[in-house]
């Protein structure tokens, strides 16, 4: 079976600049990435991968991430 091919560097930066954003969110809430995982029903080490930059997310798990933290989407995807 063929390997997918990744995406380009600037698609991963963009990536890592949105997890960025959604740290940044998540500590000026006050929560750590295990609370935020388990009020969206996520495991830790997924939401870390998000976070980190090393995972593309889902546009349903983005919003449930805005939702819980308490910020617009929007200011968690701007470019």
């Amino acid at each position: 079976m063929p390997r997918s091919v990744p995406p380009p560097d600037w698609v991963i930066a963009r990536r890592r600049a949105i997890g960025d954003r959604i740290r940044a969110a998540r500590l000026a809430a006050g929560l750590t990435q295990e609370q935020l995982a388990l009020r969206i029903g996520m495991d830790r080490a997924t939401y870390n991968r998000i976070e980190q930059g090393h995972s593309a997310a889902l546009l349903d798990s983005l919003i449930l991430i805005a939702d819980a933290i308490g910020v617009p989407l929007a200011d968690l995807v701007r470019t």
